[in-house]
């Protein structure tokens, strides 16, 4: 057993001056192909357009980074995933880390001064030891990815696409892709480990007992056999073969999907903590509004293409391609990116081969229209993707295009012009939208004319649909009984404009809010309570870039307060069994999801979850416009997958909403299932009310 005084190795055991030279060359031949490749890609993103400056840069950066060190993002929604993907990144990082160190040490201290060197000793050790713990956690996180690739085969690793026929493409190089970039790290993992102990084998250094890994390999290669000579000459070939595939794998990142190993990282600390919420204003730009070309996406939105690493999460969520339409927001990202590629370089080794079209355009062409009016804007995909690809504001700014060039559904196009001539999207004159005020038995203040505590923005659906009316009448009830100072500005309010911004006509939202603003403006009031997520969305998140800052509410969360403050007493217990789906623009948008749980439990209701709850919560279908269109996909409607969903709860007795749309679609969704009647889709606000004992001062009979 060879003893050495000072711990240490020599990095290159043995090897004649030409190999060393080899290696060298090897290298830098190996960076020069990095380099060019990373070049080609930030050439590509150049040719976005300028992005607005972002706020507060140190903190998104240190947001970020905390991402990546806790994989917060990846364990979202998988956990075993996310905890195999962090024993990789980890793995992947300290051994990168020492492969620094070690250059540092020996080509760079070496030179200036030897006596700077670092690495033996204490250090050498400790170093081993780390290396070697955190190359075995490399190997079982890849091992654990490959048998989920391999065996589970799950749904969102599927490459098939729902927006084109089989003979229309292929995405065999994605699948070598994601074979080489597994499987090839998995191969750097196991030759390092076999070099290892092939070095420890011929030289049985005791101090290497501390290369925990390498040690007991080595012992293992002395049982089968090999002797110490054996090992010292089979070493420089393990030594190679591990050098090659590591240098090769270093060139092979900007041209594979492991660049998102850089881009994902620069597309966490940009990306808008409010997308979706708060979508951008249209470029300005000659050639019309929103993305025609892919010079009209900004370069983080080009670099966000290439940080996706198709992992399926918003292509599994998205309620469009479960609903059989012809969308999948990973495959809009992808469709995207290989355009981008094609057009503007940066092009991957292995890529998807299909007939491309030989200009930069991609809404209605690359993204046909039927697709990008598939989307329900729900914030699905936004919400599951772990390195922050922003689907929606790209989808929004295509269908904006689309509008101005008329290619939009005729049906969609009669309720835009309902909203434009009569302020909603019924066809309603102004006169009758305070018309559901006339079953109740107290006159709900005018707030332009007398001053209130909270403004109620009703909103179209909860105004005109009869359905909805009735809770609308509900929710003035419970504000009346609680002694709310509250008021509605009557036939000025107009439709907030949320659906018809994510349509993409941003002319007549922004017409929607000039008008809002100015009746609000003459209005006096403290805060704004609404019962229509979607209104609730714009209100707070997008009417304060157009001056109009005001402090909003959701009714839950105002209800929530007054039973709390003791200002609304609930006089009866319902034992009953509810399940509550959370609505998109609470849950995903807004982040609100515990007050009407605790309304719920308030009430003393039994509240059974669907599996799909809070930001996770499964989309009705309603949303984006797609309330006012017709088409059908080749699937079950989101809605009715939903009360599927919901039907599998034992002894469930209501399905709560808290949204007017999403009273509408599921009553219809349970009707046609043909499950009417096993359950009770009833608003929160309905179950609220059914907790107080009526008064005959505030219960009022229906018109």
């Amino acid at each position: 057993m060879n003893e050495t005084l000072v711990p240490a190795r020599e990095l290159f055991r043995e090897f004649p001056p030409t190999a060393v030279i080899a290696f060298y060359l090897l290298a830098a031949a190996s960076l020069a192909t990095f380099a060019w490749g990373c070049w080609l890609r930030v050439r590509k993103y150049r040719a976005g357009r300028r992005l607005e400056p972002r706020e507060q840069p140190w903190r998104r950066v240190l947001k970020a980074l905390a991402a990546l060190a806790t994989q917060s993002t990846l364990r979202k929604r998988n956990a075993s995933v996310g905890w195999a993907h962090a024993l990789v990144f980890w793995g992947f990082a300290v051994l990168f880390a020492g492969t620094v160190l070690i250059t540092l040490d020996q080509d760079v201290l070496e030179v200036i001064d030897p006596g700077l060197q670092f690495w033996r000793g204490d250090f050498y050790l400790a170093f081993s030891l780390a290396l070697d713990l955190m190359g075995l956690a490399f190997l079982a996180g890849l091992a654990m990815l490959g048998v989920r690739r391999s065996v589970a085969k799950p749904p969102q690793l599927d490459y098939a696409r729902p927006d084109r026929a089989r003979d229309e493409y292929d995405r065999l190089g994605y699948v070598r892709d994601d074979r080489i970039f597994l499987w090839g790290l998995f191969a750097v993992g196991v030759t390092g480990f076999l070099t290892e102990s092939l070095r420890i084998a011929a030289d049985r250094p005791a101090f290497e007992v501390w290369s925990i890994v390498g040690w007991q390999l080595a012992s293992a290669l002395g049982r089968i056999g090999i002797s110490s000579d054996a090992a010292g000459m089979l070493h420089p070939w393990g030594w190679w073969l591990h050098a090659v595939l590591a240098l090769g794998f270093i060139a092979y990142i900007p041209y594979s999907k492991a660049i998102h190993m850089l881009a994902a990282m620069v597309n966490l600390a940009l990306r808008d903590p409010l997308a979706g919420r708060r979508l951008p204003a249209p470029p300005a730009a000659e050639s019309g509004t929103g993305y025609a070309s892919l010079t009209d996406l900004t370069w983080k939105e080009l670099l966000g293409l290439d940080a996706c690493t198709r992992c399926g999460r918003c292509h599994v969520a998205c309620p469009a391609r479960a609903g059989g339409w012809p969308l999948s927001p990973r495959d809009a990202i992808l469709e995207l990116r290989e355009h981008a590629e094609a057009h503007l370089g940066g092009r991957s080794w292995l890529r998807e081969k299909q007939a491309r079209p030989g200009t930069s355009e991609v809404a209605g062409t690359v993204l046909r229209a039927r697709t990008l009016w598939s989307c329900t804007t729900c914030l699905a995909c936004v919400e599951a993707c772990p390195v922050g690809v922003e689907h929606v504001p790209l989808v929004v700014q295509m269908r904006r295009r689309l509008v101005e060039g008329g290619s939009i559904d005729r049906n969609l196009q009669r309720a835009l012009e309902h909203i434009a001539q009569y302020g909603n999207s019924f066809g309603e004159p102004a006169q009758r939208r305070a018309r559901w005020t006339e079953g109740l038995a107290f006159q709900i203040k005018d707030a332009r004319s007398e001053p209130v505590d909270v403004l109620w923005f009703v909103g179209d659906h909860a105004s005109f649909d009869p359905e909805a009316q009735v809770v609308t009448r509900a929710a003035a009830r419970l504000f009346h009984r609680a002694g709310l100072d509250f008021g509605i500005v009557y036939d000025d309010e107009r439709n907030s404009g949320n659906d018809v911004r994510r349509i993409g006509e941003e002319g007549l939202y922004e017409m929607l809010v000039r008008d809002n603003l100015a009746t609000l403006g003459r209005a006096r009031f403290r805060r704004i309570v609404t019962t229509d997520p979607h209104s609730y969305n714009t209100l707070r998140f997008e009417y304060p870039r157009f001056g109009g800052a005001f402090r909003v509410l959701h009714a839950s969360e105002l209800l929530a307060e007054l039973i709390g403050s003791g200002k609304l007493v609930l006089d009866r217990r319902l034992d009953v069994v509810a399940t509550y789906h959370d609505p998109c623009h609470l849950s995903r948008y807004a982040r609100l999801t515990e007050a009407p749980r605790a309304l719920l439990r308030a009430l003393g209701a039994t509240l059974r979850e669907m599996p799909r709850n809070r930001a996770n919560s499964f989309c009705c279908g309603a949303g984006g416009g797609r309330l006012w269109m017709t088409d059908t996909g080749t699937e079950a409607r989101p809605s009715e997958q939903r009360i599927a969903e919901a039907l599998a709860i034992p002894g469930l007795q209501y399905f709560v909403t808290a949204c007017p749309k999403d009273l509408k679609m599921y009553r219809d969704a349970l009707k046609a299932s043909g499950s009417d009647g096993r359950v009770e889709i009833r608003d929160l606000i309905e179950l609220v009310e059914m907790g107080l004992v009526p008064r005959e001062a505030t219960h009022a009979t229906q018109p």
